[in-house]
């Protein structure tokens, strides 16, 4: 009787497998392989329950055991490699046939001659043997996959070794312990388990079998409860063994604490929550396969606009397809309260009033605290789950959506999405779900805050392009004024000069060129950029300078032509680049000082030089690093914009030239120019 309940339940675990098997439906020949080697498995136990086939004969029992470990060696055979296509590629292959020789001549020789029991012993102790090494060719192969063999390996080398001991002692005492048979009944049924670890591990078998969680978590609760009777079984058998009773007081006492404890863990609804938290987490899969969900999300929200509508749409849109919904809302929180700034409803009354405004401000203050997703129609029915909330359940019942997400910034609500299932079936919010949508609004939340501090920056940095320009302008201003205040300081000595005169008219009527250039980009907000580039020689541009705008200072520039070739720019830009060096430097150097404008023709780079050389007092090598050309850095104070060096950099950059600058404090300067010729 104790044999017939362990084969018994082995029978019904591996046909309860079996059917599991059978509702695969993806081909191969390890699925067909396994579900033949199962089939045989709960034959052959249920052929040795006595109460259904009578006493068991030692030639049946023999018989019922090759058979089945036939139907194993025939599975690792297709276990050692991978590529079958069919049955008969691995039935065809010598190596599978000499796997199978010793089980089929062992079958066959029971027929036709009446063998020595013995030697049936000893067969069954190869083919023991046998799988055990199998198992070790397969193991060995397996390489990466080791770890979802290992159960399989486990599960086949514990049973095939107790079979190897059982017939190693038949063998010895020339007969088959009862014990032993009784007892393999129940060692496959609690071996099997790691049968079914390695089924779902193993993916190219292509075998994806389900088991229910909450089989499992009553699976789990009866093992606490049977752990639990375990353990007052033997301290109930150490008592006795020790010569002591229980006596009849402690008895009834332990018996209805036992019954009460029980029932506590069978009722306990948070510690059923625990275990089966902790199931779901580290015996099955998780509910969404986090890569694909992840890079869907993202591949959604990178084909949004560029508008900021768009992008708080996208946002909505990516949370809404996270979890199949299909109506939602996304506010935004600030000092003034709390905004839609998106909106994707399918739902009839969509709007929301006074009395929900106040109840999502409730969430907001309450998702503020521990940034909780929250379930409404959960607070409904369980509102302790959420400790210190408090809504008002009458608008509560009116409101239209279900889940509240919060999107968290320096610990604070930046805004919140709500959604509405609507049509589509409603998610649970359990602890995968909620750390799945954690993820998922972490993301879009991210990805709406970057968006909107990249419009700040983009805000900022036209702020900052138009103050440059009016820096600028500003410095054309002040030549523009230097030129006025020079025309002025000679009105008085030269104003009966026809050729003065004429000179006057000429400069106003540039003067009035360059203020209508500053209009056009104060109006316009941005530097104009209409310059035109023609062939020049820089010497005629540089007297020009010195005449019209330098002379009035002193020391006036010497002008020293070596040699010369043309080079094209705009003759106007380099006349400002020019004025400005050279202003510095007579600012820089005594009236009895000088200043030299020498050119000359590097062939060797092909660059036209301009060196603008002083006797000045000079500059510090740190000041030229890290002073002479940033912008707004001065040492005139209010007189000068600090922008003159920076500007005749910047512009012989552009046109692939450079400027090289030399000093010595106390000796002067030399500012040098490269021009390329073209």
């Amino acid at each position: 009787m104790v044999s017939d309940l362990g084969y018994g339940l082995n029978s019904l675990a591996h046909l309860a497998l079996l059917l599991l098997l059978l509702t695969v439906r993806k081909p191969g020949v390890a699925k067909h392989l396994l579900v033949l080697a199962t089939a045989t498995t709960v034959i052959w136990s249920t052929s040795l329950i006595t109460l259904l086939f009578g006493p068991i004969s030692l030639s049946w029992l023999l018989t019922v055991d090759i058979v089945k470990q036939l139907a194993w060696l025939l599975f690792l055979a297709s276990c050692i490699q991978t590529n079958f296509q069919s049955l008969h590629h691995v039935l065809r292959r010598p190596t599978t046939l000499i796997i199978l020789a010793p089980a089929c001549f062992a079958l066959a020789s029971s027929y036709f001659f009446a063998a020595n029991p013995a030697w049936s012993f000893l067969t069954l102790i190869v083919l023991s043997l046998e799988v055990l090494v199998l198992l070790e060719v397969v193991y060995r192969q397996a390489g990466r996959e080791q770890w979802a063999f290992k159960p399989l390996i486990i599960y086949l080398g514990a049973a095939n070794v107790f079979e190897f001991v059982t017939y190693a002692n038949a063998t010895m005492v020339n007969q088959v312990e009862v014990g032993y048979i009784a007892a393999r009944g129940y060692i496959y049924f609690l071996l099997m388990p790691l049968l079914v670890i390695s089924i779902r591990r193993i993916h190219h078998w292509g075998i994806d079998i389900f088991i229910s969680r909450d089989v499992v978590l009553h699976s789990s609760l009866l093992l606490v409860a049977g752990g639990y009777l375990f353990v007052m079984a033997v301290i109930g058998y150490a008592i006795n063994f020790v010569g002591g009773s229980w006596g009849a007081t402690v008895q009834i006492i332990l018996v209805v604490m036992s019954f009460a404890l029980l029932a506590t863990v069978f009722l306990s609804n948070a510690f059923r929550t625990k275990i089966k938290i902790f199931i779901t987490k580290h015996f099955f899969a998780n509910q969404y396969d986090y890569r694909v969900e992840w890079v869907k999300l993202t591949k959604w929200l990178t084909r949004s606009g560029e508008s900021t509508s768009d992008v708080y749409h996208a946002g909505l849109t990516g949370l809404l397809n996270a979890v199949q919904y299909d109506s939602g809302l996304l506010f935004k929180v600030s000092k003034s309260g709390i905004e839609c700034i998106a909106k994707a409803s399918q739902l009839s009354h969509a709007d929301i009033d006074e009395k929900q405004i106040i109840m999502l401000n409730k969430l907001v203050e309450y998702s503020g605290e521990n940034g909780w997703i929250i379930d409404t129609d959960a607070y409904l029915v369980k509102p302790f789950d959420y400790e210190g909330l408090k809504l008002d359940r009458e608008v509560l019942k009116q409101w239209n959506y279900q889940l509240f997400i919060p999107f968290m910034q320096d610990n604070n609500v930046w805004g919140f999405a709500v959604l509405a299932a609507g049509d589509k079936e409603k998610v649970t919010l359990n602890w995968e779900v909620k750390d799945y949508l954690n993820a998922v609004s972490e993301q879009v939340g991210t990805f709406i805050q970057h968006h909107e501090a990249a419009q700040v920056v983009a805000e900022n940095a036209q702020f900052a392009a138009f103050n440059r320009m009016s820096a600028f302008v500003l410095h054309d201003l002040k030549n523009v004024l230097a030129q006025v205040d020079l025309i002025l300081a000679n009105a008085q000595q030269h104003k009966h000069n026809p050729e003065f005169i004429e000179d006057t008219f000429e400069t106003l009527e540039h003067t009035k060129a360059r203020m209508e250039k500053m209009l056009k980009q104060l109006t316009d907000k941005k530097v104009v950029e209409d310059s035109v580039n023609d062939e020049q020689y820089l010497s005629s541009v540089i007297d020009e300078v010195i005449k019209q705008r330098c002379s009035s200072l002193s020391p006036v520039p010497k002008l020293h032509l070596m040699k010369e070739r043309s080079v094209v720019v705009d003759k106007e830009k380099v006349a400002n680049v020019l004025y400005h060096l050279i202003s510095n430097a007579q600012q820089a150097t005594s009236d009895d000082g000088e200043i030299d404008v020498v050119l000359n023709v590097d062939s060797a780079q092909n660059t036209q030089l301009v060196l603008i050389e002083d006797s000045g007092i000079g500059m510090e090598k740190s000041f030229i690093e890290e002073r002479l050309f940033k912008p707004f850095d001065t040492t005139k104070g209010n007189a000068g914009m600090g922008i003159g060096a920076y500007d005749a950099k910047t512009y012989l950059e552009s046109i692939g030239g450079k400027l090289v600058v030399t000093s010595e404090v106390g000796k002067g300067s030399c500012f040098t120019l490269h021009f390329p010729i073209v």
